[in-house]
């Protein structure tokens, strides 16, 4: 879990659903543009794969399984201006990698949407979303959330609400104007296992309106505010008490654990 540059390849890995792979390369006039018209074509068992370069693009996906990779985070950027650059709604199944989604528009969007999903996303980056940068939401939402950097947007880094259980691990959120990451919601229950968030505006977590959330090694320190917040009707696991021996929550300026009922009232909410 770092912002360490991870390895970059100019050649798909093997299809693991044994399908075709359709090739992204803004350079090459005889593959495709652009993600989006190469996930236009591609069947549910083929693979798109995503040379290095900067695309702007706005992919949309819904209803249908996906295998999009990218040839490392460091060198594919996926950017709009007119909305958020990866939405997804009811994916049933399929991984995402390799790829950074950035939001440049000045309305309030993120970086990547995820509704009633159960998709994996790895190795991507989420940044400049003026919402949070990664919204996952929805009661049928599962996704597995593993090993991404989610830095620089203009809420918190993640936020889960509205029912949606997904696994959240390994990822880095961390320069967020907000929270790291935010849970809200009766329902929503993420499992949040080795995370880590620090250099967040706000503080390193944030549980309210009734949420749950299993909580194992993650490492929230060095925010402006304390390691995690939780209101009391929120339902942690361990409990409050036993947060500090299954997580790592100092050093922060303000301390480990905050529980307050008014947990948003620095921003005005």
């Amino acid at each position: 879990m770092s912002f360490e540059s991870q390895p970059a390849t100019s050649s798909p890995p093997p299809n693991p659903l044994g399908g075709k792979t359709l090739i992204v390369d803004w350079q090459d006039p005889h593959v495709y543009p652009r993600p989006s018209a190469a996930l236009k074509d591609a069947g549910d068992q083929d693979q798109v794969f995503v040379r290095a370069g900067i695309y702007e693009d706005k992919l949309f996906i819904s209803a249908r399984p996906v295998l999009l990779t990218g040839a490392g985070r460091d060198v594919v950027q996926i950017y709009s201006r007119l909305g958020g650059p990866l939405y997804l709604q009811r994916v049933p199944s399929g991984r995402i990698s390799g790829l950074t989604f950035r939001y440049v528009g000045s309305d309030q969007h993120s970086a990547i949407n995820v509704l009633d999903s159960s998709c994996m996303i790895t190795s991507c980056r989420a940044t400049e979303g003026i919402l949070s940068g990664v919204v996952i939401y929805g009661p049928e939402c599962r996704p597995a959330f593993i090993d991404n950097e989610v830095s620089g947007n203009r809420e918190s880094g993640i936020f889960v609400f509205a029912g949606a259980q997904p696994r959240v691990a390994d990822n880095v959120c961390r320069g967020n104007h907000h929270f790291g990451i935010a849970v809200r919601d009766r329902g929503s229950r993420p499992e949040l296992v080795r995370n880590r968030c620090s250099d967040n505006w706000l503080s390193g977590m944030l549980f309210f309106h009734h949420a749950e959330a299993l909580l194992v090694d993650n490492v929230c320190t060095d925010n402006v505010h304390w390691g995690v917040v939780a209101t009391p009707d929120s339902r942690l696991s361990p409990p409050p008490d036993g947060l500090a021996g299954s997580n790592v929550l100092v050093p922060n300026p303000r301390g480990a654990l905050h529980i307050t009922d008014e947990p948003l009232s620095e921003i005005g909410r």
